[in-house]
């Protein structure tokens, strides 16, 4: 009897941490409704008490051996602006010719930024030297700092769909040529530069699965059981067909 005892109250303090159902489905519907953001922008500004509540959500994403090694780059000035958007303009006609003509014409004609649309840019930056030389956690993989500096950039992007707030993620830029308009020191490693603002509405679907560049990989071909390469067990593999099934509804 105490043993079942036991199990009971562990299973109805399971239940009491999950949030409220309304609070739970707000939650997903924040990460299945994010996009990245290229040409819906707005032109008006973001306040400053809603971005430094973006900043705070990035800046609670846990990180490896608590060293929070990002740093956030608040970018409005239009001159800037122009500049990253040159240097931009010059790493896509790079890129560019790493396809063949028909995917270079596609690759061309896609929105890839909205540097200067967006009211605003953030560029957030990892520094691999905080915490000084032996951070806890680090010894085996020492990219735990650029991968927990990607924690905190999903916060933001995540509260950010909740503020109705847009993001896009301009990753065609050479890292040395930002550095160089920003003035990042030599050791800090821009990780992202984003443009963020209000936006006239977020798309259904991912902008390049909505232009048919790439589709979204079914989950069930991703996930393993035990070892790489074993499927999952029948019982997951039609948990995972119910809420998929679920979701379309």
């Amino acid at each position: 009897m105490q043993a079942k005892t036991c199990v009971a109250r562990g299973a109805k303090g399971e239940r009491e941490q999950r949030f409220p159902l309304r609070e739970r489905r707000g939650f997903y519907r924040a990460i299945y409704s994010r996009r990245d953001i290229r040409a819906q922008f707005r032109p008006d500004p973001v306040p400053d008490p809603l971005l430094v509540r973006l900043l705070h959500a990035a800046h609670h994403a846990g990180s490896v051996g608590f060293m929070q090694p990002w740093n956030f780059v608040v970018v409005r000035d239009l001159v800037v602006r122009r500049a990253v958007h040159t240097a931009f303009l010059q790493e896509r006609d790079r890129a560019a010719q790493l396809y063949d003509e028909t995917q270079r014409s596609q690759f061309l004609s896609l929105k890839l930024e909205g540097i200067l649309e967006a009211p605003l840019n953030l560029c957030v930056t990892c520094d691999p030297e905080r915490g000084g030389p032996h951070v806890l956690g680090r010894s085996a993989v020492r990219e735990t700092d650029l991968f927990s500096t990607c924690c905190a950039i999903q916060n933001l992007w995540l509260a950010a769909r909740a503020e109705g707030i847009g993001v896009g993620w301009v990753s065609i830029l050479q890292p040395s040529e930002l550095k160089a308009i920003l003035g990042i020191p030599e050791c800090v490693i821009p990780v992202a530069y984003l443009c963020l603002g209000f936006v006239t509405g977020f798309p259904d679907q991912p902008e390049l699965e909505r232009a048919g560049w790439r589709a979204r990989l079914p989950l069930c071909d991703l996930v393993f059981a035990e070892r790489w390469g074993e499927p999952p067990g029948a019982a997951l593999l039609a948990s995972i067909e119910t809420v998929e099934r679920e979701r379309r509804a």
